[in-house]
C-alpha cells in the first residue's frame, strides 16, 4: 500500500480509490464523492477531482451557530 500514499491531487487528475484513501487516511481533509457511501467500495473505481477549497461552513449542533472551518475539501467524480 505503501506506493499510493498521496499528500497531495490535483484538480483535473484522476485518482483510484485506493490512492484517494491513502491520501484521507494521511492528510486532513473532506472529500465529497458523487457516489455517495460508496466511494471505496471498488478500490480500482477512477474519479475525477473536479473541484478544491479552502475551507467550508458547518453547522454546530451544540450551539446552532455555523462556522467556517479551515479544512480542505475536494470534489471527486466517478469516470
Amino acid at each position: 500500500m505503501s506506493q499510493y500514499r498521496l499528500n497531495n491531487v490535483e484538480v483535473g487528475k484522476n485518482y483510484s480509490a485506493k490512492e484517494l484513501d491513502s491520501f484521507v487516511s494521511t492528510t486532513d481533509v473532506v472529500l465529497l464523492a458523487n457516489n455517495e457511501s460508496q466511494l471505496f467500495t471498488d478500490p480500482e473505481r477512477e474519479y475525477k477531482v473536479t473541484d478544491e477549497f479552502e475551507g467550508f461552513f458547518e453547522h454546530s449542533s451544540d450551539d446552532g451557530e455555523k462556522y467556517f472551518r479551515e479544512k480542505k475539501a475536494y470534489v471527486v467524480e466517478k469516470v
